[in-house]
């Protein structure tokens, strides 16, 4: 099964001509997944080789503009370029309290009417995600205001014992999000693929007089069978060990984690995406502004014992390698080294607008 991360937009606060806008793609099987939705996301998805229309979740970390903005410009586009008759599972998405209403209000003062339904599903964030003077600006949601156009979404509060939200958990994945802590209440998103079953062996059906055919089926989806002779096979018997499944971590805004979860959730990610705002001689204004350096990134990446790290959402002053001019301390060149600095021999990649980054299946 492929899998692969695109990244749409690396910049932070707002979109430039170098660096678009927050937004980040993971797509499994020709399905998308969006992370965050800055502006002009959807013009970023038309200068990719992704394709709107094959998103099926969207997950925003946070409510600060250059991570939602894009959303509402987004759905429509998505509603116009897929004709009158449409039959599809609803949009779902996945956010900080406030969200729904702020799609929904959305749409009622443009008139729009998209032609598919969308689900909001709302995490409520605890005290100790942002400072304390900014607690008053929680969002708040109107019961009341329903779009004729969206289901009833689910309320997540966290769950107290894992430190956790529980999001997805289908037939292939298991989506949690954890608290981060930032200007406003901030979240991230693991994404871990579930176990698959391990290869029959050959050999062993072999030995065992298995005959080839609907018998492989059943026993590599995990059905016993019966041989003629009345012995019974097990899967156990002539599978191999269990393939592991991926885990891709996608961090929003924050200078730091809140409580044990967002640890024991990234744990051996196979690939974390981080921000790192700006470099480390500045690392007091990023704290104080809720963001993260590249050693910053770095330790937590470390801390989990992820195998690649990857920095992104970097001030529009860092230029992306390829524009960056010989001796000028801007690029992010630099970025890359302070973050190095911490993994020792683990390289960093530096995220940048339009890269893909494939995960391979574990073997």
């Amino acid at each position: 099964m492929s899998m692969d991360v695109t990244f749409l937009g690396t910049g932070a606060a707002y979109p430039s001509p170098t660096r678009g806008a927050s937004a980040v793609v993971l797509r499994c099987e020709g399905e998308c997944w969006l992370f965050d939705c800055g502006e002009g996301t959807q013009t970023q998805l038309m200068k990719s080789q992704l394709k709107a229309g094959r998103i099926t979740k969207i997950f925003i970390t946070h409510l600060h503009g250059d991570h939602f903005f894009g959303l509402p410009g987004l759905l429509c586009t998505i509603s116009l370029q897929s004709g009158s008759a449409v039959t599809r599972q609803p949009i779902e998405i996945y956010g900080p309290v406030g969200l729904r209403d702020f799609i929904w209000r959305t749409m009622e003062l443009s008139h729009t009417e998209l032609v598919f339904p969308y689900v909001v599903h709302e995490l409520v964030p605890t005290i100790d995600q942002c400072p304390t003077e900014e607690l008053k600006e929680f969002p708040h949601v109107d019961e009341a205001d329903n779009s004729p156009k969206e289901g009833q979404g689910r309320t997540i509060l966290l769950d107290s014992e894992e430190n956790s939200y529980h999001l997805v958990d289908d037939e292939q994945f298991v989506v949690k999000a954890f608290r981060l802590f930032h200007r406003i209440p901030s979240f991230g998103f693991s994404v871990v693929e579930k176990k698959r079953p391990g290869k029959l062996n050959a050999q062993k059906l072999k030995d065992l007089g298995v005959p080839p055919g609907p018998a492989y089926g059943k026993l590599k989806n995990g059905i016993s069978v019966v041989l003629e002779n009345g012995v019974t096979i097990s899967p156990q018997d002539v599978l191999k060990k269990p393939i592991i499944g991926r885990k891709i971590c996608i961090l929003g805004d924050c200078s730091g984690v809140v409580g044990d979860g967002g640890v024991k959730l990234c744990f051996d990610a196979d690939l974390l995406i981080h921000e790192a705002t700006l470099d480390d001689s500045q690392m007091d204004k990023a704290k104080e502004h809720g963001h993260s350096t590249p050693q910053m990134a770095a330790r937590f990446a470390k801390r989990c014992c992820a195998k690649r790290l990857v920095l992104t959402h970097f001030s529009q002053r860092y230029k992306p390698i390829a524009l960056a001019r010989e001796g000028e301390t801007d690029g992010t060149a630099e970025l890359k080294k302070q973050a190095e600095s911490v993994l020792g021999l683990q390289e960093v990649t530096l995220a940048e607008d339009f890269m893909v980054i494939g995960i391979p299946i574990k073997k």
